[in-house]
């Protein structure tokens, strides 16, 4: 089927208490693993593209294998720009093909951070491409994103109601206590802003840093309000550690698709599992 906006699947994630997984894109093999996976488990699934991975890949490369992929799919695919910098990187996307994107105004202030918001909205909507924004500062490094510890800041709860309420963002990522990629720790999650925000607003909120977090934690945070996940790091570990065992037990092969085909594999693994912990599996 075509590639479809969020607002195709995260109502439903919303009312029946489930989230569904934003999982990011790097290279063929991981379009491949996780449209196979959607498709085993019956589950909607986002593909996420950064704007590091959109050069790496080529934009127009990322939107062709995204609608092959949902074309030869029966589960609805949508395909979203992670954390979008600017006016112009949005609508360069939305002109290529994406069904939905991100408008990361989090680093400006929070009026500042409406005002641009809104724009990007009205733009979308127009075209009916759906919007996630987002409020307060998420840490750990991903991509161009490279936020310390201390400079991360949790969401103000009231000012995320303030936000969803002027801007009608489609989903609301707000920083909870997760961080972007592994975590040295145990996070701590903070699910009385989660179940505050989530209780006031429609749109469901979007949980960015969703690798390494314990899966008691996940499904805590679903059920209280918790409708979109990202993950990427989780699926470049399982990546990479499969192609090192090969290349090192093998050190003569050469042929990319003996390591990759077994890499795709263990991205795919991975992508199910996340997927049933979510509670999207058989959704679709």
């Amino acid at each position: 089927m075509p590639l479809v906006s969020m607002n195709a699947f995260l109502p439903q994630a919303k009312k029946e208490g489930f989230a569904v997984g934003q999982f990011n894109v790097n290279n063929l093999e991981f379009v491949q693993a996780i449209i196979e996976a959607g498709k085993e488990e019956r589950s909607p699934l986002i593909f996420g593209a950064s704007e590091g991975a959109i050069r790496y890949m080529g934009l127009n490369n990322v939107v062709a294998l995204a609608k092959a992929a949902a074309e030869e799919a029966d589960v609805p695919v949508a395909l979203h720009l992670d954390h979008g910098s600017s006016f112009e990187v949005v609508m360069k996307c939305i002109r290529a093909g994406f069904s939905s994107v991100m408008f990361d105004g989090s680093h400006y202030p929070f009026e500042e951070n409406i005002r641009l918001t809104k724009k990007v909205v009205e733009a979308a909507h127009a075209v009916g491409v759906s919007v996630e924004g987002e409020l307060g500062t998420i840490g750990g490094v991903e991509d161009d994103l490279n936020v310390s510890e201390e400079d991360a800041a949790l969401a103000d709860p009231d000012q995320a109601i303030r936000f969803w309420e002027e801007t009608k963002v489609d989903a609301m990522a707000i920083a909870v206590g997760t961080a972007h990629g592994m975590y040295k720790g145990e996070p701590k999650i903070r699910y009385d802003i989660i179940e505050k925000v989530a209780s006031q607003i429609e749109a469901p909120i979007v949980l960015h840093g969703g690798s390494g977090v314990p899966d008691e934690s996940i499904q805590k945070a679903v059920s209280l309000g918790v409708g979109k996940i990202n993950v990427n790091t989780e699926n470049q570990v399982a990546m990479v550690k499969v192609v090192r065992e090969l290349l090192d037990n093998n050190p003569d092969m050469i042929d990319p698709r003996k390591y990759l085909g077994p890499a795709r594999e263990a991205i795919k693994e991975t992508v199910k599992a996340k997927m049933r912990l979510f509670g999207s599996s058989g959704k679709a």
